[in-house]
């Protein structure tokens, strides 16, 4: 996660956007590293966002950082407080969360700023572990309702493509993990 925030490079006065900002721990991390942008993070769930709102105001943020409710795999622009687009959507661990992951990238995609960009960082195949540690990650992964997409760079690239964007992905510590940038030119 924080490897993603350091890499979003968001444009002095610049906007960024977490999908599924859970807590708000990234979003504050990245309110941090770039105090001028304008920071907005939605979450489906009330429960997270009750808690999210009070770590934005303890840290201090609550100017900085705006919260709402909405559901990953078919929101807009519209929902986030009249923000029409952004110049950075983040995406930390969610996708292997959504079923209808692809759905989730594609709203992304409708939200960005012309040379804007979608960073994203996700569980991935565990290729390179042991057997038994691949397993014994998905099992335990399982618990949480993550399920690790298959062929997950191979898919998401295709889908960039699709949407029109380029993309850079790199696998991370052996296939634990994938980090995506996709850029709109």
């Amino acid at each position: 996660r924080d490897k993603l925030i350091a890499g979003l490079d968001v444009p002095l006065g610049g906007s960024m956007l977490e999908v599924g900002c859970g807590t708000a721990r990234n979003l504050i991390h990245a309110a941090r590293r770039y105090p001028t942008a304008q920071a907005y993070g939605f979450d489906v769930s009330e429960e997270m966002l009750r808690t999210a709102r009070a770590s934005v105001e303890r840290a201090g943020l609550d100017t900085q950082i705006q919260l709402v409710s909405a559901d990953a795999t078919a929101f807009s622009s519209d929902e986030l407080n009249g923000a029409p687009v952004f110049d950075r959507v983040f995406i930390s661990y969610a996708l292997s969360m959504i079923p209808g992951w692809r759905d989730v990238v594609s709203c992304a995609a409708t939200c960005i700023a012309q040379g804007g960009e979608i960073h994203i960082v996700d569980f991935g195949d565990f290729s390179k572990y042991p057997t038994w540690i691949q397993h014994t990650q998905r099992s335990w992964l399982r618990r949480f309702s993550v399920i690790p997409i298959s062929d997950f760079e191979d898919e998401l690239s295709i889908l960039a493509s699709q949407l029109g964007l380029e993309s850079k992905i790199t696998r991370l510590y052996g296939g634990y993990a994938v980090l995506a940038r996709l850029s709109l030119s």
